[in-house]
């Protein structure tokens, strides 16, 4: 039982109108609760807006960067590559395959993975003739990666790209949205209620390949088809459906994506006001003694965090101390994300992994994440503020 009080204002938090009530009611009167057409229309919204020739709506995040891993080939004794600030399941997908993910140091700036980390550690790969076969940078707070230089590097390697975008629905690069896939096979996006849209759980994989789309249509639901193109042997009858490969019960249920196709009505505005409290941020941290992430000049987020980073040089506390003060004053700061290598599961023993990756191991020394959401009034960000000053300096 917690002995500190209560969160007043949360890191982030969901918005849900009367629209959305209404999306998901017609569905419970509807004759399709789950493989009806709510998922095409979801699809359809997410492919639209992405600029995306294809969607494929699956029942997590985590699951379609599994699906994602497997459609790109990913087999055992592979290397897949990303950053170590990111959540599990970004390295997770390529243990699922049988791979081994490799972390590449981030940029002190924005946090995300460096693209001139990423050509020594994919060198050092290729030197070493091991099975190099997949890139996963992770759009981390919902700023886009330097993708033009990772995909350059992608295809000096032979290697395929999938993005983690769970956090950059509605950001954009170079002037396209976020999931065009103009610079990767695959794009992963999530649903999770603290996202900026949401299905309560959920995820979507974009990508502009015919070959992918089929795959990961497959791999979804069991491994199974009913497309004549695919079947082994003649349809018995209408029917008649076979299991080619093996796959997974990952599909989305209609009432999910009936919620998420009326919150994708309402992206543009959530994104909108993210990025005005990110805006009001900046002018109201002014002055104080921490640094906020670096705003690319190629890149528009859509903000899903705000993380800031302490200047622990001119603070007289430690991290931990202006942590639990923050909690203790009823704000939910949070930090995202303990470095992948640190964790026991992926903890290397032979090797001090805080001095081969200094950078992420310094930013989680410093990184707290702020309430974000686009509820939030600015009686609430201004609260925010003030128990950071009094967290910094009381």
């Amino acid at each position: 039982m917690s002995n500190h009080p209560p969160i007043q204002i949360p890191y982030g938090h969901q918005f849900i109108d009367e629209a959305d009530i209404a999306a998901v009611e017609a569905v419970l009167r509807s004759d399709y609760l789950t493989q009806g057409p709510a998922i095409e229309r979801f699809e359809r919204k997410v492919a639209e807006y992405c600029e995306a020739r294809y969607a494929v709506a699956v029942s997590s995040a985590t699951a379609a960067l599994h699906l994602g891993a497997l459609a790109l080939g990913v087999k055992p004794g592979d290397q897949v590559y990303t950053s170590p600030i990111t959540f599990v399941a970004t390295a997770n997908c390529a243990r699922y395959c049988g791979g081994e993910p490799y972390w590449v140091d981030i940029d002190p700036a924005t946090a995300n993975m460096s693209a001139q980390n990423l050509e020594g550690r994919l060198t050092l790969g290729d030197m070493a003739e091991v099975p190099m076969r997949l890139i996963i940078p992770v759009h981390l707070a919902g700023q886009p990666c330097d993708m033009q230089a990772i995909h350059a590097l992608a295809q000096r390697f032979n290697l395929s790209v999938m993005e983690d975008a769970a956090h950059a629905l509605g950001a954009r690069y170079r002037g396209r949205p976020v999931g065009c896939c103009q610079y990767s096979d695959l794009t992963v996006f999530s649903f999770h209620p603290v996202k900026i849209v949401t299905t309560g759980e959920g995820g979507v994989i974009t990508t502009n390949r015919d070959d992918l789309y089929q795959r990961l249509l497959r791999l979804r639901n069991h491994g199974i088809t009913r497309d004549p193109l695919y079947l082994k042997n003649p349809a018995h009858g209408p029917w008649y459906y076979e299991q080619i490969e093996l796959g997974y019960n990952y599909r989305m249920t209609d009432i999910q994506a009936a919620l998420g196709a009326s919150q994708m009505d309402k992206l543009d505005q959530f994104v909108r006001r993210r990025r005005e409290l990110a805006d009001r941020y900046d002018q109201l941290l002014k002055g104080y003694p921490v640094t906020p992430l670096a705003r690319s000049p190629h890149a528009e987020s859509s903000w899903h965090l705000y993380i800031i980073r302490l200047n622990l040089k001119e603070i007289k506390k430690t991290h931990l101390q202006v942590f639990k003060d923050m909690r203790w004053q009823g704000i939910g700061v949070q930090l995202h994300y303990i470095p992948l290598f640190l964790h026991p599961y992926y903890r290397n023993p032979a090797i001090k992994e805080e001095e081969s990756y200094k950078e992420a191991t310094r930013y989680y020394a410093e990184a707290m994440t702020l309430p974000l959401y686009y509820g939030m009034t600015e009686q609430q960000q201004n609260r925010v503020v003030e128990a950071l000053f009094q967290a910094l300096w009381s």
